[in-house]
């Protein structure tokens, strides 16, 4: 038998009433599925109305404060269960058709009827980023702010303009909208993860870093992760220290690739970057007596002094792990400013990233605040600051998940995994299946 998917299930219910509503970022409101559409309601949800009071003294804390002004955290205790429902109230949808596709070269002006009106209505209803009942049928301020929440909820700008980008997202078949959210759920049911009072998450596809505390975002950061051929890992570890002024070490593989590269060409390379060749007693030797055609394994360590010119900035945060990977500053932040933050070799990068660590510190070591902090990194002096209590963390790979205030994200799957990862169940559960005693069939037919 093969594996039964939630789309399969709302098949067999499509003679049901709707399955769940589709709630809409940014303003809390609510908008039942398309058979029943209905206005949103005053104001914003009372049971997320308390948040947590958030200190922002500096320019850096100001900014990360603002991002988190949704307070709703990608990935917590009730992810899975809430996914799960997402992915319904989705199948639900395709089951009543779908949404329609809007022509990749449609113009839309407030003020300007256009042909395509009807279709981008028809379509900001069907996923119930606007109520049927706020807009005119043609383009207007109503479907101009529906445009934005679409936005929003797929990590576009939200302008408000209808870009080609955001109608190539609009254009995602529902069928590919309820994948994702199946393989999100099948990655979150397979984590492993000890939530804590104070937890930080990295979700890799949303390039986002999120502080949370007490279960509301309280801190949220952009972030560089891996490019699509050195993708970031999924893990859970936890936050042992902070390292101001961190020197660098590099990895094997980049300094037999890279590094090898650039002292072919360049022999000065090393000393320009401040950079130093150790050997396995951690000395010093001369770099022009190394191998440098990059065909064998390095047997050096090539490691870069601390400073402006090193490439994990001012901080690293310690998160011992198996893949060898942490978060850190940068002194390229001007790539913080690119949509496209997929530019490491698999670290993190962490925009704002000494707001984070006066987060990590002062909690239990109230005279680790930011001042601190700079001031500190501003002697040059290379410091190692252990946390007095671990602090959980999470790099995880969700595509597609849903929020406790209802609202349902996407991102794109730049890794290409979400169908890797279905199709390698789909065989796992046809395999036992077959012999009868495949221990997940219940949970996967349900």
């Amino acid at each position: 038998m093969q594996r039964m998917t939630i789309l399969a299930v709302a098949l067999m219910l499509a003679g049901t009433p709707a399955l769940g509503q589709v709630t809409n970022q940014v303003t809390n409101q609510v908008a039942p599925l398309p058979a029943t559409p209905a206005a949103p309601p005053a104001g914003p949800n009372p049971a997320h109305a308390a948040q947590p009071k958030v200190p922002a003294s500096t320019a850096e804390a100001r900014s990360a404060a603002a991002l988190a002004l949704s307070h709703e955290a990608t990935y917590d205790e009730g992810t899975a269960q809430r996914i799960r429902e997402a992915a319904l109230s989705y199948s639900d949808i395709a089951v009543r058709g779908g949404w329609p596709i809007i022509p990749s070269d449609a113009k839309f002006a407030i003020g300007a009827a256009g042909s395509n009106d009807d279709l981008l209505r028809q379509r900001l209803i069907v996923s119930g980023d606007l109520a049927a009942d706020k807009t005119s049928g043609t383009f207007d301020e109503a479907m101009a702010e529906a445009v934005k929440r679409f936005q929003v909820r797929h990590g576009l700008a939200p302008t408000g303009t209808v870009t080609p980008r955001t109608i190539a997202a609009m254009n995602v078949p529902v069928q590919k909208r309820i994948r994702q959210l199946e393989a999100s759920l099948e990655r979150v049911q397979n984590m492993n993860f000890a939530f804590g009072q104070r937890y930080v998450v990295v979700n890799i596809p949303a390039t986002f870093a999120e502080a949370v505390e007490n279960d509301h975002v309280v801190r949220r950061y952009r972030v560089i992760v891996g490019k699509t051929e050195k993708p970031s890992p999924t893990l859970t570890a936890e936050i042992t220290a902070v390292v101001l002024n961190p020197t660098w070490t590099v990895p094997s593989s980049i300094a037999k690739t890279e590094i090898s590269a650039h002292m072919r060409k360049d022999p000065g390379y090393l000393a320009r970057m401040h950079m130093e060749v150790l050997d396995a007693r951690d000395q010093p030797i001369d770099p022009h007596s190394v191998d440098w055609s990059g065909t064998r394994t390095p047997n050096f360590t090539v490691r870069q002094a601390n400073g402006t010119f090193n490439a994990l900035g001012a901080v690293k945060i310690d998160m011992p792990n198996s893949y060898s990977v942490y978060m850190h500053d940068t002194n390229q932040r001007n790539l913080f400013n690119d949509d496209y933050r997929f530019d490491s070799h698999g670290c993190s990068r962490v925009d704002n990233v000494r707001d984070l660590a006066t987060w990590l510190l002062s909690e239990e070591m109230p005279k680790w605040n930011r001042a601190a902090v700079d001031a500190a990194i501003a002697t040059g002096a290379h410091q190692e600051v252990s946390l007095p209590k671990k602090v959980p963390v999470a790099w995880i790979y969700l595509t597609a998940w849903m929020t406790r205030d209802q609202t349902v994200q996407f991102r794109n799957d730049v890794y290409a995994q979400d169908e890797q990862l279905l199709e390698a169940t789909a065989e796992e559960a046809a395999f036992f299946n077959q012999a009868g005693n495949h221990p997940l069939t219940a949970h996967l037919a349900r």
